[in-house]
């Protein structure tokens, strides 16, 4: 569509040429909703914790796809770039001591629901997370068996 940002004057938003103040634009608004309704997604208010159970569960799923395929040594290796690295709030610890705070069988049965409700391309919990849960161990009993 030739909307390129700021540059072009229109990108998500419409940008105003001389401010760059950025203002709703109905034409992009309504391709959204064409395109939702041509996928069949139903259009939906979501909470701000959906919101960010959906953003760190899928970091945690990760994580523990790291750690299985040996590309880190440590849940905290990955917390550590995960908080330096990316901006992770530090005071949660990163997302893999986020998860054992939560609690992993919370954890897993949240990304199940979401497998259920949005499909399991994406909510496909890591072998290594199915498996801690259903032996009822921690990560880091898992870590201290691995060392």
């Amino acid at each position: 569509m030739g909307r390129l940002g700021q540059k072009t004057g229109a990108g998500y938003y419409q940008y105003d040429p001389t401010s760059r103040a950025r203002s709703s634009d109905e034409t992009i608004l309504r391709v959204i909703e064409e395109e939702a309704t041509k996928q069949g997604v139903v259009r939906r208010e979501i909470s701000d914790d959906e919101i960010l159970d959906r953003l760190t569960l899928a970091l945690i799923n990760e994580g523990f796809n790291i750690l299985e395929e040996g590309i880190a040594q440590r849940s905290s290796d990955i917390d550590v770039v995960y908080i330096f690295g990316y901006g992770f709030p530090a005071y949660r610890g990163g997302p893999m001591a986020f998860a054992e705070n939560q609690g992993l069988k919370k954890v897993y049965a949240r990304m199940c629901q979401f497998g259920e409700q949005f499909g399991q391309q994406n909510w496909t919990p890591s072998a290594l997370l199915k498996t801690l849960v259903t032996d009822n161990k921690s990560l880091t009993q898992w870590e201290k068996e691995q060392a």
